[in-house]
């Protein structure tokens, strides 16, 4: 007799965990909200496309769907230790036309969130070039100077010294340095470092050329 996937109990599992509702994870996934009741109540198998999509859309593995769980579903997440401090010059840098990336903490891997300092170079679109766009969502506060940010589906918008945005990563977006002096932001993104390279790649084919653009491990002069 072949056992069956434990998929049901574990999209739930996985869904209170993360205080999800079913709504949530339909728009996530793409799949109706009827057809993830029925596969949480054992009513219903998923094709392996299905699987799949339902994986992307929650950002876990597939064997996530397949593994026993024996603790409830509403027991909490364990806590978890990991720390990083960035001193200066412990960073990687990515140095493009557009802009100059500094990407904070990078002795942690596999984060969910992507620290950046970034130096916006560009001042018209012209300039810039293609919006840019990856998986995720960004956080963007202005720390001097200021920036106009351009996205496909609302007007150019100013956002000064102190002010932040938050916007959807998927939707083309561009940062334009908007004032005289130096305008540099704190960025906080979702996107994996590899898929937000990929985009400034696309957006700026022929800088990858250039050993300059790649991302460079900095040396701190105190030894630390």
């Amino acid at each position: 007799m072949t056992r069956k996937a434990p998929i049901g109990k574990a999209l739930r599992r996985l869904r209170l965990r993360n205080e999800w509702t079913l709504a949530d994870v339909a728009e996530r996934t793409g799949l109706a909200v009827s057809t993830l009741s029925k596969v949480e109540n054992d009513r219903m198998s998923l094709t392996f496309d299905k699987i799949v999509s339902l994986c992307e859309g929650l950002g876990v593995d597939i064997g996530t769907l397949f593994t026993p769980d024996s603790q409830p579903a509403d027991t909490p997440s364990p806590v978890m230790t990991r720390r990083s401090i960035d001193r200066l010059g412990d960073d990687a840098e990515i140095d493009t036309k557009n802009y100059r990336h500094r990407y904070l903490n990078t002795d942690i891997t596999h984060k969910k969130m992507i620290p950046i300092m970034v130096e916006h170079r560009a001042r018209t679109m012209e300039e810039f070039g293609t919006l840019v766009r990856h998986p995720g969502e960004e956080f963007i506060y202005v720390m001097e100077g200021a920036i106009e940010v351009h996205t496909e589906f609302y007007a150019p918008t100013l956002v000064r010294a102190g002010e932040s945005i938050y916007l959807d990563s998927t939707m083309g977006h561009a940062y334009l340095a908007a004032d005289d002096g130096p305008c540099r932001t704190l960025s906080v993104c979702t996107s994996p470092e590899t898929a937000i390279a990929d985009a400034l790649r696309l957006n700026e084919p022929s800088a990858f050329d250039e050993p300059a653009a790649k991302p460079k491990r900095k040396r701190n002069p105190t030894g630390r």
